[in-house]
């Protein structure tokens, strides 16, 4: 199978019943995105399959030959962090960390398809990634933030 995966072309074999979080995080090393409960409940394991949200963990690797996969890695070039990932910082919402990168991914295709969403749209955008922590007001203002241009791209000036 054929997969761009944070704009990275891969040709892979794999099984049949191998998931794409599987051939992400053991294939591919990318090992930004998490898995939690393993069935479609938590989204930890959020990417953006050809632009849309979608489980790793539940979706099918061999279903995805010829689509674009964007990871958390793939949010910001090595040694920079994307606006989000600063927002998420500044706001402390971060926590133990594990839901992040879900969180991160379904904030990125939150802000992509509404740059301006008002509360109510992020608590409807992200309700499907939950956070064990509890951080959802903090999520919810680094969200806020970047919409309102609080983080505006420093053109990779931040290091990771």
């Amino acid at each position: 199978m054929r997969l761009t995966v944070n704009g990275r072309v891969h040709e892979l074999q794999v099984a049949p019943d191998a998931s794409l979080f599987e051939v992400l995080r053991n294939r591919l090393a990318l090992t930004g995105t998490k898995v939690a409960c393993a069935r479609g409940e938590c989204g930890v394991c959020t990417v953006l399959l050809d632009g849309e949200t979608a489980y790793s963990c539940l979706t099918l690797a061999i279903a995805c030959d010829g689509a674009d996969v964007l990871t958390v890695e793939g949010l910001a070039p090595p040694g920079t962090l994307a606006p989000l990932q600063r927002a998420f910082i500044a706001h402390d919402a971060t926590q133990c960390g594990f839901c992040t990168p879900g969180q991160l991914i379904a904030a990125h295709a939150l802000l992509a398809a509404s740059p301006h969403p008002s509360d109510d749209d992020i608590r409807q955008a992200m309700s499907g990634n939950l956070c064990r922590c509890g951080t959802y007001p903090k999520i919810l203002s680094a969200i806020s933030a970047v919409a309102r241009g609080e983080f505006a791209d420093t053109g990779g000036a931040d290091a990771a």
